[in-house]
This record gives C-alpha cells, sequence and structure tokens, in this order.
C-alpha cells in the first residue's frame, strides 16, 4: 500500500507510476468484438485532495484521443489510500487498451477479477472508473450524462440542506432560514445534552478537544428521551410548508428504533433515515408496522442486492443510494429503475465527502429517473468550487442539470495541489464512538 503523499504535493503523480501502456502492451481477457471509433484508454490516474476538508480520491482515465478523458469518484473517508491502491495497482492497468465504450462489459470484468468481489473499498475504487466511462461516453456522444441515461424527467432535483443546533430554539432559527434560502426540505439533528450526538456540532473547545480524541460517549436512552419530543416541538414552531428530515445514523437497537418511530409520528418527518443498521435489516417489516413515519435507508449498503428484499417487502419509502459504494453507475442505474417498480424513491448520498463529481452523478440521475425523491446537497466551499469547475452548487434549493458533454465538471490539479489530504485517522477518526458503558458503538 503507498505511503501517504506528502503535504506539499497531495495530488501529483501516485508514488508508483500510474497505469500507462505503451502500444505493444498485451490486453488481458480483449473482447472478442471492435467496436467502432477505435478510442482506446492509454492511462489511469488517481489524484488525492481535501478542499473540503475531507479527503477526496478522483481518478482520470485518459484516453488517445487529444483531450479526452473521463473523471470519477471514489471517495471513502475511512480508506483513502487503500481505494487508491485498488485502482492504481490492480484495475488501471486492466483498462490499457481497451475501448472505454464497453462499460457494461468492463464493470463486469473488473468486479468479477478480485474473485472474493465487491466490499466498500473495492467498489468505490471500480465506482470511480465507471463514472469516468460514462463521462467519456458523454464527451463522445456530446451529450450530458442525463440524456445518456433516459433524457430528462424532470426540470430540477430538489434538494435538502442539514441544520443543526443546541437546542431547539437554535434549530427553529436555522430551519427558517434554510425555507428563505429556497430550501423545502432540510434535515435537523438537535444535540442531546451530555452525550456525543451524531450530526451536531461542538459547543465549545473543550467538547471539540473530547470529540477529537473520541473521548465522549454515546446515550441511546438519553437520545430516546430527548430529540422525539424536540423534533415535534421544532414541527409545531417551524409550521407544515417545510419538510423535515432525521437521521438516526444507525445508533438505536430495533427496539429503541421502533419506541422512536411511534415518538416521532406528530413531527410529521418526510423520512428518517438509517434507524436501523444494515445488520438489522430484516427489522424492518416490525418497524414499518410501528408507524407511518416514512423511512429512509442505503448509504451504508455495499451491493444492490441488499435492497431486493426491502423492495419486495415493501418496508421501505427512500433508497439512500451512494453511488461510490455500490460500484458507480452502471449498477446503480439498475437499482433506480427496481425502484421505481416497487413505488420506492431514491435520495441519494451526497455529504461534503461525495466530491462534485460524485454529486454530478447523483444528478444525472436525480433528473432522469421518475423514482427520485430527494437530493441530500452538500455546501461546498469556495476552494472545492475552484479544485472542481462546474460543481453542482444548488440554486434556491434545486439542482439543475448540466448542459455539458459528460458530467459536466472538471478537476483542476494545480488548485487540488493547495489542499492536500491529512494522514489516515485523521479525518475519519470521527466514526471511532463508545456507549455509556465503554463499548465499542456503531457511529
Amino acid at each position: 500500500m503507498p505511503a501517504p503523499p506528502p503535504a506539499e504535493s497531495p495530488v501529483q503523480t501516485p508514488a508508483r507510476t500510474p497505469a500507462h501502456a505503451p502500444d505493444e502492451a498485451p490486453v488481458l481477457a480483449p473482447a472478442p468484438w471492435t467496436a467502432p471509433g477505435g478510442v482506446r484508454v492509454t492511462r489511469v490516474r488517481t489524484f488525492l485532495c481535501a478542499p473540503q476538508g475531507c479527503p477526496y480520491v478522483i481518478t482520470r482515465v485518459e484516453t488517445d484521443q487529444p483531450g479526452l478523458y473521463g473523471l470519477g469518484c471514489a471517495s471513502d473517508p475511512q480508506r483513502t489510500l487503500a481505494i487508491r491502491s485498488v485502482v492504481d495497482d490492480y484495475l488501471g492497468p486492466m483498462l490499457l487498451g481497451r475501448d472505454p465504450a464497453d462499460i457494461e462489459d468492463l464493470h463486469r470484468l473488473l468486479l468479477n477479477s478480485g474473485y472474493w468481489r465487491g466490499g466498500s473499498i473495492a467498489n468505490n475504487a471500480l465506482a470511480s472508473v465507471d463514472v469516468a466511462l460514462w463521462d467519456i461516453k458523454g464527451k463522445v456522444a456530446g451529450l450530458p450524462l442525463h440524456q445518456l441515461l433516459g433524457g430528462r424527467a424532470r426540470e430540477y432535483a430538489e434538494a435538502y440542506t442539514h441544520v443543526d443546533g443546541a437546542d431547539v430554539g437554535q434549530v427553529v432559527e436555522l430551519v427558517l432560514a434554510a425555507r428563505e434560502r429556497g430550501y423545502r426540505h432540510v434535515r435537523v439533528q438537535v444535540a442531546v445534552p451530555g452525550t456525543d450526538t451524531y450530526g451536531t456540532a461542538p459547543t465549545d473547545e473543550r467538547q471539540a478537544a473530547d470529540r477529537r480524541l473520541r473521548r465522549e460517549s454515546w446515550d441511546s436512552l438519553a437520545y430516546l428521551r430527548h430529540v422525539p419530543p424536540a423534533l415535534v416541538r421544532i414541527r409545531e414552531q417551524v409550521g407544515a410548508d417545510v419538510e423535515l428530515l432525521h437521521d438516526v445514523h444507525e445508533r438505536l437497537t430495533p427496539a429503541q428504533a421502533r419506541q422512536f418511530v411511534r415518538a416521532v409520528e406528530d413531527a410529521g418527518l418526510y423520512f428518517l433515515e438509517d434507524a436501523l443498521a444494515p445488520e438489522d435489516a430484516a427489522h424492518f417489516p416490525g418497524l414499518r408496522a410501528a408507524g407511518s413515519t416514512p423511512l429512509a435507508v442505503g448509504e451504508l449498503y455495499a451491493d444492490v442486492t441488499q435492497y431486493l428484499p426491502l423492495l419486495e417487502q415493501r418496508v421501505i419509502d427512500y433508497a439512500r443510494i451512494r453511488i461510490p459504494t455500490l460500484g458507480g453507475l452502471t449498477p446503480t442505474r439498475k437499482l433506480v429503475a427496481a425502484c421505481e417498480l416497487f413505488g420506492v424513491r431514491t435520495a441519494p448520498h451526497g455529504p461534503g465527502d461525495v466530491s462534485p463529481v460524485g454529486q454530478a452523478a447523483n444528478v444525472a440521475l436525480d433528473v432522469s429517473s421518475p423514482a427520485f425523491g430527494v437530493q441530500e446537497a452538500a455546501t461546498f466551499r469556495d476552494a472545492t468550487r475552484e479544485v472542481f469547475p462546474g460543481a453542482p452548487v444548488p440554486v434556491a434549493g434545486r439542482f439543475h442539470p448540466s448542459g455539458a458533454p459528460g458530467l459536466g465538471v472538471d478537476f483542476d490539479e494545480v488548485a487540488a495541489r493547495r489542499y492536500p489530504v491529512t494522514a489516515p485517522l485523521e479525518h475519519d477518526r470521527w466514526a471511532l464512538l463508545r456507549a455509556t458503558d465503554g463499548s465499542a458503538h456503531r457511529p
């Protein structure tokens, strides 16, 4: 596994020579057909940068046609270097000399090449290559990506933003401010006094230091007592013309999740996210029976087939798809079609650790699918928009698709050098959590 890149050159050529084959290099398992056009992959490069604060892994697939390349997002802030190694050492070399138009064939070939296939690390790496191939296909066709996926099904993609606060009054103020900016959907997180609450900012320097070293604990019972009535009060104070969302972040047991669903009925949530962890997905029928609050799940799923029992049983309402973790656009677009057939809406994962390249892929799916529900929207920093010209930015709470060919997003290598990634365990330590009894807890 490569060492972390030096701080002064975070996005330069990888530590080893990037995948770049001479003309006479043999192609492994070549396709027995010849596609028209004659375009071939000549080099695959990865870049690390952190203009948003969290580490991004960006893959660039280059071709023998001048100026023709595709970009993909492999970002997983917990296993950044491992994912980069999979692209550099395994997937990139297998792409050399191939026709980038054969996306279905290449996706299946690269997926099977690992034998013990799947998992979030392998899928994030595969997704970055897959999305880059779709980007190339759009550029060759001269069409924006959503046109390749069937064309527009809507004018824009409705987005939701995040607010959090130390108490109900603070959250209400922030929800109303977001509504003034045009957001009709707002995710709300309320701090639970004395416990490490997901999605809320530290209130002072002492708490910030404790969180940095992961010294705070999580108290599920305090959360159950505090948050449901807080959500009900927020609803009472903001009124009915804004949709409220809340993320449990898989921190409850199945029994506690059922209690929570019953307790938030009067909050009128648009959806409740990740009330159950993937390991507890078999309990969704019981959760559905506990109340009428719409249920959303999926950002942790690393295999599209994990959704199938939930779709077939009609026990979820929103699929929180994450294109990188599912292996790219190729499998995700098929999952989105299945969601449409089963009456489930999509709510793609799009916080700050999904790069603008990944967010552009989300928006292309959003505007081209009848199954779309709402898109999570990170607020990209000025630095992030500098590194990624064309980054999707919501206007008045809405994403409008790019009209540029492919993804419509580019990557500025020079600008990216100014934003090095942190060392491993610096950014991703947030996932380390203990319960009040000292036991390790899901983040």
